[in-house]
């Protein structure tokens, strides 16, 4: 038995066993957000989520996220490329904060 199974991405749409009304929002927001085409395409929108999925580690989102974008066109040197994206993001946000430090260093006389 794993934490993250298979069967569990099927189950998503229980999760308003017990606040209806507010998945029932959620999944409006969510379907309105990611399935239909509008300024970006269900394509572009897929590629995003792929790299999101990955920068927030969700093996059910990669899962579905990867699907979604072979269902809407995209290929696996895009799929791939985007994750490299989100990567590179992801290390410069961690980087940018090195500022802060700095910032601090410089403050108290450290350097």
């Amino acid at each position: 038995m794993a934490y993250f199974e298979e069967q569990d991405l099927k189950n998503f749409a229980k999760i308003g066993e017990f606040a209806g009304p507010l998945a029932e929002k959620f999944f409006s927001y969510y379907n309105a957000a990611t399935g239909e085409d509008g300024a970006l395409t269900k394509r572009e929108k897929s590629l995003i989520a792929l790299a999101l999925a990955h920068s927030k580690q969700c093996p059910y989102c990669i899962e579905a996220y990867t699907e979604s974008c072979l269902q809407n066109g995209a290929d696996p040197e895009q799929m791939t490329e985007a994750i490299h994206v989100s990567a590179a993001l992801s290390a410069g946000i961690d980087l940018v904060h090195a500022t802060q430090m700095q910032k601090h260093l410089k403050k108290n006389g450290a350097i």
